[in-house]
């Protein structure tokens, strides 16, 4: 006989009907949403605690999500991926891909998606998105898709191929083990791995080819056009452009790098070439051909005060106004590296004055005129100096290099990270706590950049998250919600019964947690298999599935929170490109599981 909830499960139902009103509305924020649950639970739980509970467990319960290790694990994930960036580790990963994608930006997508999928089957899900997110993030500041086009695809890929093994989650691990602990048989590594693989085939395309077109471009760069710098390209003594002729190497360098007078017949070492670019083709021309835009003494004497001081070389761009010094001067004559410890490394000239005051010295260098912009690399200090004492006005968009001295050693520090958490010698809340304090202690990070890797809506969230699947559990609602829906299956044929089992653990995967999921759709799906008298393991299985399929919402799983900051997405992203995913998922794994056994 099916009974009413209690008073508490039914609030807890409410409470989680409401924050996903909040969040599909979008009216408040995502912060201010989160924060009013966490409140709305303290409050209620104070004032009408739970059966065999005081008032202050209540306030335990609502704020336990602060101190919980998901967060943590999260935060140190945010901090590892944020050293990855700053040292410039990933950067040889990026230009591999940054070819594929100019081959051709679907085939690159369909690549990484493979790739992503194919990893996850054997490494958990979130070590294997913490290790391609930067990669995508530093592709689409390169200039190919988005990053908000690609990583709810990429993490829906990593998700689908972590319900690939048994080892693909935790969840899939808990999942297995509460089945044998009610006397099912072992199953094996690869036992449901078919399955998923040909439902993997069905939603590939679908990954592939819809949802980047359901996502916006939520990009936050400005949409002028970038600055073009014109300087002087010195190539290197190890240059592997010396001996050869200019028309070799262009291939191989930045569509938008333009070389002026070309010289004819092979270049020689110290040679100067004439170039303009954005400060990003400039970077990968120097990478390219071993040379440097500016004097080698000082950028070789900036890289040593600041190995030296410990503070990161910083790029900025500052305008010449009408009282400056320097107008009128060329680089080489104004005597700025002298004075200010500082390199220019290049000058541009707005279009409203190209034409007008392009006055060149005898030795071919640009003079510098009023309103051009220079692009100056140094420390902070030099930096403000030059500009205050030569009357400069700083731009916005101020630019760290990548400490590449540390790149090899931050990566080190994320395989070894990933590695022992992959392996399961050790917990990855813990592994990854400890790579976040290896990241400080090397220098990788520093303490006092912490703030840019960490987002204050992320935290919130998965506060947010793990209180109510709290509320959910020990309310008695998550129990009740399997009492209704064994009572509605009797009626249903196989399909529809697998089908429904997934889709009501879904539901709990997307707004409770996968552990929550897990712990309470097993049971049921045994008990109800003995109701119906079907086959234990494919409803067994549907359960294992329906804890995977956590696309809808951010907190279903902490990778739907990792890439949320970088994505710059709001809950509605989740909704419009999760749903139909999870009906697809649903509709092909039911009708898997149903031939597969024949039921």
């Amino acid at each position: 006989m099916l009974t009413l909830p209690s008073l508490h499960a039914l609030a807890a139902m409410l409470v989680t009907i409401g924050m996903f009103v909040g969040f599909a509305r979008g009216r408040l924020s995502t912060e201010i949403v989160s924060l009013l649950t966490i409140a709305v639970i303290a409050v209620g739980l104070y004032f009408f605690p739970l059966p065999h509970t005081l008032p202050t467990d209540g306030l335990t319960l609502a704020f336990s999500g602060f101190g919980h290790y998901a967060l943590i694990t999260i935060c140190s994930l945010m901090i590892m991926g944020r050293g990855l960036v700053v040292t410039g580790a990933l950067d040889p990963a990026a230009r591999v891909l940054e070819q594929v994608f100019k081959f051709n930006l679907q085939i690159g997508l369909l690549f990484s998606l493979i790739v992503a999928f194919l990893l996850s089957m054997l490494v958990n899900d979130t070590p294997v998105l913490v290790l391609l997110m930067p990669i995508f993030v530093s592709l689409a500041a390169r200039g190919a898709m988005p990053a908000s086009k690609t990583l709810i695809p990429l993490n829906a890929a990593v998700l689908i191929g972590g319900m690939g093994t048994t080892i693909g989650t935790s969840t899939n691990l808990l999942v297995v083990s509460i089945a044998r602990d009610l006397g099912m048989p072992h199953m094996n590594v690869f036992h449901f791995t078919p399955i998923v693989l040909t439902a993997a085939i069905v939603a590939l395309p679908y990954l592939w080819l819809v949802m980047p077109r359901l996502l916006r471009n939520n990009q936050t760069d400005e949409v002028h056009e970038k600055r073009r710098f014109h300087t002087r390209l010195r190539l290197g003594e190890d240059s592997m452009m010396a001996g050869q002729d200019l028309s070799v190497m262009l291939p191989r360098l930045p569509d938008d790098l333009e070389f002026h007078d070309p010289p004819v017949g092979p270049l020689q070492p110290q040679q100067r070439l004439a170039v303009s670019g954005t400060h990003e083709a400039l970077e990968e021309a120097m990478r390219t051909l071993k040379g440097d835009v500016a004097p080698s003494w000082i950028i070789d004497r900036i890289r040593r005060r600041a190995s030296e001081s410990g503070e990161d070389i910083h790029v900025v761009e500052v305008t010449v106004t009408a009282d400056s010094r320097i107008i009128g001067r060329t680089l080489p004559t104004s005597g700025i590296a002298d004075l200010y410890g500082v390199a220019v490394l290049g000058i541009h000239r707005p279009k409203t004055l190209l034409g007008e005051r392009d006055q060149y010295s005898t030795g071919g260098d640009l003079r510098i005129a009023e309103g051009d912009v220079l692009l100056v690399m140094g420390l902070p200090n030099a930096i403000e100096d030059f500009a205050r004492n030569d009357s400069l006005l700083v731009l916005e968009g101020t630019r760290e290099l990548p400490r590449r001295s540390k790149a090899v050693l931050a990566g080190g520090i994320m395989l070894g990270t990933v590695g022992l958490a992959s392996i399961g010698l050790l917990p990855i809340a813990i592994s990854s706590l400890a790579g976040a304090i290896l990241m400080f202690v090397t220098g990788c990070v520093r303490f006092d950049r912490v703030g840019r890797a960490l987002s204050a809506r992320v935290i919130v969230l998965i506060a947010a998250s793990i209180a109510l699947g709290k509320v959910m559990l020990e309310s008695g609602a998550a129990d009740w919600l399997g009492q209704v829906l064994a009572f509605g299956l009797q009626f249903l044929p196989p399909a529809a019964v697998l089908a429904a089992i997934m889709i009501f653990v879904t539901i709990l995967t997307n707004f409770a947690s996968n552990a929550t999921a897990a712990t309470v759709g097993t049971p049921i799906a045994f008990s109800i298999s003995h109701q119906l008298g079907l086959p234990p393991e494919p409803m067994v299985l549907a359960v294992l599935f329906g804890c995977n399929l956590c696309y809808a919402t951010p907190i279903a799983y902490q990778t739907n929170m990792l890439i949320m900051a970088e994505g710059s997405y709001e809950f509605r992203d989740y909704l419009r490109t999760g749903v139909p995913l999870v009906l697809l998922m649903v509709t092909t794994l039911s009708i898997l599981l149903v031939v597969r056994y024949g039921m």
